[in-house]
């Protein structure tokens, strides 16, 4: 089955969703004026789920936005120093929720635009999919201090929580995907 791939609001694209071993993204249509500079970004992170019951929960974060309304997203973050994109997917998601985990599949990517202080930002985000193996549900470790919240939310109603239609699309494929790991 053929998935959108996720995009920014007002890019459309009916290119299919990476399947989820060996993911890419077709790169983003590029609406930036001439005039601005662009800079290109990645993050890391994904879905992080507690195998340890019946019910498969996943943590996820909210962060306040620049217009100070409440967002619930998976947790991610920038690669530092050496570390490769899976690296920093499982750090990032540690800091951010307090929960350690082990990645079980790649998820995918999804790429989007922005502006921000007089530059365009083009923002690509690999998300995968990981294990909860230890830890405790906290926002204390996150260095940024960008999470105001974290909770555990069951994988059914992950979609409906999340704000932003590009995660809701990779939390579907994550459930789509975890029963070949369970």
């Amino acid at each position: 089955m053929a998935h959108p791939v996720p995009s920014a609001p007002g890019r459309r694209t009916n290119a299919p969703l990476p399947s989820a071993i060996g993911a890419h993204v077709a790169p983003a249509l590029h609406p930036a004026p001439a005039s601005l500079p662009t800079v290109e970004e990645i993050s890391a992170g994904g879905v992080v789920v507690d195998t340890s019951d019946g019910e498969l929960r996943v943590a996820i974060i909210a962060r306040l936005n620049r217009g100070g309304r409440l967002e619930w997203c998976l947790p991610k973050g920038h690669p530092e120093g050496k570390e490769d994109n899976e690296q920093a997917a499982v750090r990032e998601i540690a800091e951010e929720t307090g929960i350690e985990g082990d990645i079980l599949a790649p998820l995918g990517s999804i790429d989007y635009w922005f502006t921000v202080s007089g530059h365009r930002v083009h923002k690509t985000v690999h998300h995968y999919l990981l294990r909860a193996s230890g830890g405790e549900l906290t926002i204390e470790n996150d260095p940024d201090h960008e999470a105001v919240d974290v909770a555990w939310v069951p994988i059914k109603e992950l979609a409906r929580k999340l704000s932003f239609p590009n995660e809701r699309r990779i939390a579907d494929l994550a459930r789509e995907v975890l029963p070949e790991h369970l």
